[in-house]
């Protein structure tokens, strides 16, 4: 199966080549595309080592550049991962293989137990937001907002979601699961960010309930 590795980037020249070497150390032959939208050299530095770069400016959100990221890759597995090096690239294998025995979707949580590098305020809130999705869903989960994910691309052509505002992630695991496709979750440790966090927690968390909310109108199969 050929593989691609889909990033959106937002002004991460300070990270973007050390987590494409590392990319490339454990998948060689993986395809790696970014959805960028920076000010500064991210799409250079990305394009000098061998990455294709889908401009996006100005910058449309979290969610549409995510959507691009997934549905414009070439690969027959998308493998999402931000590029902060936040995420161990050591997983990726583990997650080839349970796409390779079956699963349609390969979630990793960050928080099976509570990781240095997340904020213990952050961590709670992840946790209520998986049990939310628990109570509505069925989905047995403790992370809806990871960013590191590998989907069957099959699987994506298959199913929709509004990519406009905050939280596409919860969509993008709960409307699979509700579709009747097979759905893995891996702990992974999470690591210490390189930059700046964008994350704007108070809109994020609305979002967050609307998309499990929402959810529930999606057959069940």
């Amino acid at each position: 199966m050929k593989l691609t590795v889909s990033m959106i980037t937002m002004n991460e020249e300070r990270a973007v080549a050390k987590v494409i070497g590392d990319i490339r150390s454990v998948v060689p032959d993986a395809e790696i595309l970014l959805v960028d939208s920076s000010r500064d050299r991210t799409a250079e530095i990305a394009e000098e080592l061998g990455a294709r770069v889908i401009k996006q400016f100005p910058p449309q959100g979290y969610g549409p550049a995510m959507d691009r990221a997934v549905r414009e890759a070439s690969g027959d597995v998308v493998l999402t991962l931000d590029c902060d090096d936040t995420y161990p690239v050591s997983a990726i294998p583990k997650m080839l293989a349970l796409i390779d025995e079956g699963y349609d979707l390969v979630n990793t949580t960050r928080v099976s137990k509570r990781p240095k590098a997340m904020p213990f305020a952050n961590f709670l809130a992840n946790r209520f937001f998986a049990l939310a999705a628990r109570v509505l869903h069925g989905l047995k989960t403790t992370d809806v907002h990871s960013g590191m994910r590998a989907y069957r691309k099959s699987m994506i052509e298959q199913v929709q979601w509004n990519a406009r505002g905050p939280a596409l992630p919860v969509d993008m695991l709960i409307i699979p699961y509700r579709a009747g496709f097979k759905v893995a979750e891996i702990p992974i440790e999470y690591l210490e960010r390189i930059g700046e966090t964008t994350l704007h927690r108070f809109s994020s968390t609305v979002w967050t309930f609307k998309r499990l909310w929402r959810a529930r109108k999606v057959t069940r199969r």
